[in-house]
């Protein structure tokens, strides 16, 4: 089963960071990394740019409106992932539980990523999808 890692961060956690040594803080999320890769569990992990770069998409109106970031109401702060293919949602709380990313502020979330084969497979788009996930060796 897949799951995400949703790593999360309030500004208290952010600032708590903001002094560190940047090549010390590669080395703990590498040696992280590296134990994910030797377990054979890793199938992705990406961070994320600072919110100021990114914008939101708000669908509540029509047309959508968009607003740069940072965003006004932010109380936590989505600042990367992973995918990890394991056995359990336990194994994957596990996992989260050895984050180096740790401290006040900090928190993952872990999300079962669901599979094609949830959906119905008679439907005309699950079966596009299906098509293009084989073609492109995703399935």
């Amino acid at each position: 089963m897949k799951y995400m890692m949703i790593m999360r961060a309030t500004d208290e956690g952010y600032a708590s960071m903001a002094d560190a040594d940047f090549g010390k803080m590669l080395e703990i999320v590498g040696r992280y990394n590296e134990e994910l890769i030797r377990a054979g569990v890793l199938v992705a992990a990406e961070g994320l740019a600072d919110a100021d770069e990114g914008v939101v998409v708000d669908h509540s109106a029509e047309p959508p409106i968009v607003t740069d970031g940072p965003y006004g109401e932010t109380k936590e702060l989505f600042g990367g992932f992973y995918i990890l293919n394991v056995a359990s949602k336990e194994e994957a709380v596990e996992w989260a539980r050895r984050s180096p990313l740790t401290g006040p502020g900090f928190k993952t979330e872990i999300r079962r990523v669901t599979t094609i084969d949830e959906f119905p497979q008679d439907n005309e788009w699950v079966r596009k999808e299906r098509a293009w996930r084989e073609s492109t060796g995703q399935l």
